[in-house]
Formats: structure tokens, C-alpha cells, sequence
């Protein structure tokens, strides 16, 4: 007798659509384009069958999936959710390591589907300003220790992060956000001494 996978609860297309390309990202991830339709639906929990309800081709749930991997929205609900309790050291590292999960995951895809990936790295104005208030409003309790912008110092430990995060440009050892941190607060020089 064979057994029959149990049926996936209903869903509308959209979402049916959505819990499919998150369930196959992280199989591009790893086999890249010669993930199979099989292997989605075991990883989502559902009949291959369901995959043509919502899709016309694996090829099309494979560029769901890549949309889903590049889209920033998730980031950026993360950026908006991080604490902003702590010591400046501790906030900054929460926020650098953040962006540094997000560049390395970015620096997954590209590698995995080389030149036939087409990220949208930037996000829409409106998701570059919820980034740039998420992060004024992270900062806001240690404003008094800068002597430029909150979004200023977020950009050199966000240009920091990604340079970090990127094994080619880090002759293979990657910064942990500590050390992007330590450098952006304290510099590479030594207090003067008399």
C-alpha cells in the first residue's frame, strides 16, 4: 500500500504562492537551479501536484524563490524590531550583525546562481527611510557620543559590513561586527600620550 502524503491545508494562491518560495529558497540555497520539484514539496509539506496549481514551471517557483531571497522587506522588519537597549557597543554590534546575516545571505545567492541572478539590492525610497528612522531611533538614546549623524555612522559600519561579509574582498577571513564596531567607535590609532 502506498502511502499518501496528507493534504496541505487550503491556502489562497498568493499565499500558497508565498509558503512555496520561502520553502525553496534555502534548496537554491544549496542545489542551486538543479533543485527538483520533489524536493520543494517535501521541504513544504505538500503533493508536487500543488506546486503546478500556483506555478506553471519550476522555473517559476525558482524565481519566486530568488525574489524572495533578495526581497528587503524582511530586513528591514528586523532592523525596525532590534532593541535599542543596551550599551552603545551592544546596539551597534545587534544592528552590524544584522546587516552582516543579510549581505552574507545575498552573498549566498550570488554565488550559487553566479551570473544569472538579478538582485534588487536597493529598496524602494519608502523602505530606505523606514531604515534610515529605524535606525535614528536605535541610536537616539546615544546621540551625545557622536560627533556626526546616526545615519552617517550607520553607513561606514553598513560599508563595513558588507566589505566584511564578502569572502572575496576579506582574502577569506570575514569580520565579525565586534571588530566593524570597534573600528567604526575607536578608529585604528592610539590616544595621543604626553
Amino acid at each position: 500500500m502506498i502511502a499518501r502524503m496528507p493534504r496541505a491545508p487550503r491556502l489562497c494562491v498568493a499565499d500558497r504562492r508565498r509558503e512555496l518560495a520561502e520553502a525553496t529558497l534555502p534548496l537554491v540555497i544549496e542545489h542551486g537551479r538543479a533543485v527538483t520539484t520533489r524536493q520543494i514539496a517535501q521541504a513544504a509539506g505538500v503533493a508536487e501536484g500543488t506546486i503546478f496549481r500556483v506555478f506553471a514551471t519550476k522555473d517559476e517557483v525558482i524565481e519566486a524563490a530568488i525574489a524572495r531571497g533578495f526581497d528587503i522587506e524582511t530586513y528591514v522588519i528586523a532592523v525596525e524590531g532590534l532593541n535599542p537597549d543596551g550599551t552603545l557597543e551592544e546596539v551597534l554590534t545587534r544592528a552590524t550583525q544584522l546587516m552582516m546575516d543579510r549581505f552574507a545571505h545575498i552573498f549566498r545567492l550570488l554565488t550559487v546562481l553566479g551570473s544569472s541572478a538579478k538582485p534588487t539590492m536597493s529598496g524602494s525610497p519608502d523602505l530606505v527611510e523606514r531604515i534610515g528612522k529605524a535606525h535614528e531611533r536605535l541610536l537616539a538614546p546615544h546621540r551625545a557620543h557622536f560627533t556626526i549623524a546616526p545615519r552617517e555612522v550607520m553607513r561606514y559600519l553598513r560599508l563595513l559590513a558588507f566589505s566584511g561579509s564578502n569572502p572575496h574582498v576579506t582574502d577569506g577571513r570575514l569580520l565579525t561586527a565586534t571588530e566593524i564596531v570597534t573600528l567604526v567607535l575607536n578608529g585604528t590609532t592610539k590616544e595621543p600620550t604626553c
